[in-house]
């Protein structure tokens, strides 16, 4: 069999929102040195010059070490100094994008197994880079390199290192009022990542009970994988709010960007109900705002917002979109099903700590359980994004759009059809032969009823 050549390893592992693979396997050092060559050039192309400092942060992943290393070699190689942020989460090398106002590189595979890696990408001010805004770019520069080309700058630059923690813990408390904070308990499961070292950092000097469930930096996430999209992955921390009479839960990935939040009773919000508190919270603070929600969030966050004196913007799923649209209209908030969520004053960066902040505040002012504070966002039965895997993603999609003449309809991402009572998203993914189902009716019996016949339009 033929070696694969640099072209096929980098289409191997650039998706489109950043670089992931395999490690080793299909990430190694050799193909790290390449980006970082080519993400230090694409940096001064972008800045036209001025952008000769690059960040660098990593997860907990032992593979990480030696890929930062090579990328800082490429990326020295092209005069640009590196500066190491080390261990971090990806939004505390966010902030750093944004406090420092240079461009960053954070190598993390976020909840993938332990087997893979990767590289998350943005310019200063923490400007995401993605598909349609760089990513494209990068891996050209990197397959010169690959190849050859893209020769040494004439003086290389430098390798220093930063300890950035603390700022980044000062800077997440200041979107609370901390003397308003009452002294809840709190459950963190942070999954053995990047949580473990970020979490104790902010709430070091709240007055908050703090539990931290698999705390310890472990990459091969020996306790249950760092996915809390999974309610699999969010069973341990559930018991344990109940077990230990806690006030909530906040369940992490592996990067800790975002947090899936758990009432005193043990039941998960979904990321669709945190995203309405959150908007309704900054919205009333700020006296009204434009508030970014992506499609498959549930139709309450835009009611929620409106109520707030908001002005609620539909956009697609996916960090590099709704960045730019916040930039475009001047939102304050964004929020994702995912739990991503994403704020104007975070440099319009995610971050799940801030997030989780925020509520707490609104439990701590609202001085009522969770599970009650919760239950006005809640309006709706949702079932929650169902896989099918397909042969052809494009000809299910249109079998689908054509079942439904006489429903609003938009190709925004994917197929959305709104049927008034009841809506539906269905939309491929963007690396198998996937379609992804999002439906949300008025209860759970019709959201059962309603996935039925929509499957059996997929199914033909």
């Amino acid at each position: 069999m033929s070696a694969i050549t640099p072209a096929e390893a980098l289409d191997a592992v650039f998706k489109a929102y950043d670089v992931r693979g395999l490690c080793p396997g299909q990430l190694d050092p050799a193909l790290a040195e390449a980006v970082g060559a080519g993400f230090a050039r694409f940096a001064l192309e972008e800045s036209g010059g001025s952008a000769t400092t690059v960040l660098v942060a990593r997860d907990m992943r032992p593979t990480g070490v030696e890929l930062v290393a090579a990328f800082t070699a490429g990326a020295v190689s092209q005069g640009v100094d590196v500066v190491d942020l080390g261990l971090g989460s990806t939004d505390l090398l966010y902030f750093a994008s944004g406090a420092k106002d240079a461009p960053g590189v954070m190598f993390t595979a976020s909840h993938n197994p332990a087997e893979y890696n990767g590289a998350k990408f943005c310019l200063a001010g923490a400007r995401p880079v993605g598909e349609d805004s760089g990513l494209g770019r990068i891996k050209e520069l990197a397959l010169q390199r690959a190849e050859g080309g893209l020769a040494d700058a004439e003086v290389p630059g430098t390798a220093s290192s930063d300890d950035v923690l603390d700022a980044f813990a000062d800077h997440v408390r200041s979107f609370v009022d901390v003397a308003a904070l009452a002294p809840l308990k709190v459950v963190a499961d942070t999954a053995n990542g990047m949580g473990g070292l970020v979490v104790p950092a902010v709430f070091s000097t709240l007055p908050m009970d703090l539990e931290v469930m698999y705390g310890e930096l472990d990459g091969t996430f020996p306790n249950h994988p760092a996915d809390p999209l999974n309610p699999a992955n969010q069973v341990d921390l559930c018991a344990r709010v109940v077990e230990v009479g806690a006030d909530v839960g906040l369940a992490f990935d592996g990067d800790a960007d975002r947090v899936f939040l758990v009432d005193e009773q043990g039941v998960g919000l979904s990321g669709s109900t945190t995203t309405a508190i959150i908007a309704a919270a900054l919205l009333d603070r700020a006296g009204g705002g434009t508030v970014i929600h992506n499609l498959i969030c549930s139709k309450a966050v835009p009611e929620v917002v409106r109520e707030h004196g908001g002005e609620p913007v539909r956009t697609r799923v996916g960090h590099s979109f709704i960045k730019q649209v916040m930039a475009e209209t001047g939102a304050i908030f964004g929020g994702e099903h995912s739990a991503h969520y994403y704020f104007r004053d975070n440099y319009r960066a995610d971050s799940g700590l801030i997030a989780a902040l925020v509520v707490l505040e609104q439990l701590s002012v609202a001085g009522v359980p969770l599970s009650e504070l919760r239950r006005p966002f809640e309006r709706y039965a949702a079932s929650g994004e169902l896989n099918t895997r397909v042969d052809d993603t494009a000809a299910v999609i249109e079998r689908v759009a054509a079942a439904y003449p006489d429903a609003t309809t938009d190709r925004a991402d994917g197929l959305t059809v709104d049927c008034g009572d009841w809506w539906f998203n269905l939309r491929p993914s963007n690396t198998e032969p996937l379609l992804r189902l999002n439906l949300e009716a008025a209860d759970p019996a019709a959201v059962a009823a309603r996935v039925a016949e929509v499957q059996a339009h997929m199914a033909g």
